[in-house]
């Protein structure tokens, strides 16, 4: 009976051992595993990352290209802006490259920008060309940043406004450079954001109340509108206004300086008295226009040249 007994005691001792070993066995494979898996992991995260970014976009590989720099345009500088931070519109050669919104921030004379996207397809720009960019080293690309709102944005540098800006975009997707051509428009800034000496005012024209003429160039919209040119302008108490006569009678109010004017009664097309802040330089109006089913608003800039005042 006594060797019996002795016989379990060694049985439970030695399944008691068995357990403990198939145990630690089996922990040692889910350790295994779990390291295995996390190593995949890792090589998956660093698998996002392209090994190279030599490989550039041909026309054959692009969508549509629009032209984004008019004829007229002249570069504004940053020295020509007042320090702060700006709403701007940026225009861009090609809808996969959509800028929804845009902060300028001008300081010293130079100026940066936060460009929000209207996708997530690009991991990185670069203010050049694709084969720029494709030569460059990697430290030189700007990579996006994820707003509060989820969406990608990109800080660039900007040369200057109203001129055609090389950039450079790399699709995630893809894996190559796609050329882009921006425009940072100066005429989507507010008229009071550009420093002293840009443009000339009343009194830089020594002009005394009275009643003169000076040309005037509209740009914007299709392009088909008009306004008679040299325009009326009235001066009283050292305040400019322009009589701007419209090639059409289907506009039914203008917006300048954010400020609403209706049209003059009894004319043959659609007449406006608006003010005028400054000459030689482009001042950004609004016309509503009621030719289309629903009416709706268009952007335009005069042009008012102090050489033709008299």
């Amino acid at each position: 009976m006594k060797n019996k007994t002795l016989w379990l005691k060694k049985s439970c001792v030695i399944g008691a051992i068995v357990l403990a070993a198939a145990s630690f066995a089996a922990c040692g494979t889910d350790k295994a595993a779990d390291a295995g898996q996390s190593s995949q992991t890792e090589q998956a995260d660093n698998s996002a990352e392209p090994e190279s970014f030599d490989k550039v976009a041909t026309s054959a590989d692009m969508s549509s290209v629009s032209d984004v720099v008019k004829d007229g345009m002249t570069p504004v500088e940053g020295s020509q802006i007042k320090d702060g931070t700006y709403d701007i519109t940026v225009d861009s050669s090609s809808s996969m490259f959509s800028v929804t919104s845009c902060k300028l921030t001008v300081k010293d004379g130079k100026m940066t920008a936060v460009m929000t996207m209207g996708g997530k397809g690009y991991l990185y720009v670069y203010m050049g060309t694709g084969e720029e960019a494709a030569k460059a080293e990697k430290s030189d690309y700007i990579p996006f940043v994820e707003d509060q709102n989820g969406q990608h944005t990109f800080t660039v540098p900007v040369e200057a406004l109203d001129k055609g800006l090389n950039c450079a975009a790399f699709s995630k997707n893809k894996e190559m450079w796609y050329d882009r051509t921006l425009v940072f428009r100066a005429d989507s800034l507010p008229s009071d954001a550009y420093a002293e000496g840009t443009g000339k005012s009343v009194s830089d024209l020594n002009l005394a109340d009275g009643d003169y003429t000076a040309a005037v160039t509209l740009e914007g919209g299709s392009g088909r509108a008009s306004v008679q040119s040299p325009a009326k302008i009235h001066v009283e108490n050292g305040q400019a206004t322009a009589t701007i006569v419209w090639s059409s009678s289907n506009y039914d109010y203008m917006i300048v300086d954010g400020q609403k004017y209706l049209p003059m009664e009894n004319t043959e097309t659609a007449t406006f008295e608006i003010p005028v802040s400054v000459f030689d330089r482009k001042i950004t109006v609004a016309a509503d226009t009621t030719a289309m089913s629903t009416p709706h608003e268009i952007t335009y800039t005069l042009y008012f040249e102090s050489a033709s005042v008299q």
